[in-house]
């Protein structure tokens, strides 16, 4: 492999950071009502424009939890519906365990494609934040992977050329889209095999 400069390094942030599992939203709202979390991940996914758009910062929240507690039917209010909906996370500790290393060398990105109660309910207390120098979000800059904006966005951000950049996500659409972009990527599959790869590029 030839060895290329590296001086910006792009993590996602669900599946790589913080996996995710909706299962527990399906189980809490079935607590409250049998059978309304599966009902409402089919009609949730069934309309996933929707959701995109809330991700893209078109939607505003009021708007979408209005829709959201439709679906419910109103089973809860929109405070346990903010907490339920953003407790579908965890935290990969050997993933961010990377990251004080890394950012000894190299300026760390985070490029999330999320929205803003996720944001403000599910993830912004965790510690690991502090070593990204910018966090990239959809809802904020208004354009979601794999749109080119987005990845521009990062590069803005950085101040370096795109070549210089790796970026790490779970999604294959969403690193080849990357590539094109002339970035370097890495398609995450898991811990072993991204510091594989990673060491296969002396970023580790």
């Amino acid at each position: 492999m030839q060895k290329r400069k590296y001086s910006v390094i792009v993590f996602d942030l669900g599946n790589v950071l913080i996996p995710f599992d909706y299962n527990i939203l399906i189980n809490k709202l079935d607590a409250v009502k049998k059978g309304s979390g599966k009902h409402f991940f089919n009609t949730y996914f069934a309309n996933y424009e929707f959701h995109r758009d809330f991700e893209r910062g078109k939607i505003n929240e009021e708007k979408f939890i209005e829709r959201m507690l439709e679906i419910l039917d109103h089973s809860i209010d929109e405070e346990t519906f903010r907490n339920y909906f953003s407790s579908i996370f965890k935290q990969n500790k050997e993933v961010a365990a990377l990251l004080p290393a890394l950012k000894k060398k190299y300026k760390l990105i985070l490029l999330s494609n999320t929205n803003s109660i996720h944001e403000k309910y599910g993830w912004e207390q965790y510690e690991f934040l502090k070593y990204f120098d910018d966090l990239i979000l959809s809802h904020k800059i208004g354009a979601v992977k794999p749109e080119e904006k987005i990845y521009r966005a990062v590069e803005k951000s950085s101040g370096s050329p795109a070549e210089e950049h790796i970026f790490i996500d779970d999604i294959e659409e969403y690193v080849n889209a990357a590539t094109s972009f002339g970035w370097d990527g890495v398609h995450f599959k898991d811990y072993d095999s991204l510091v594989k790869d990673l060491r296969l590029r002396s970023i580790i």
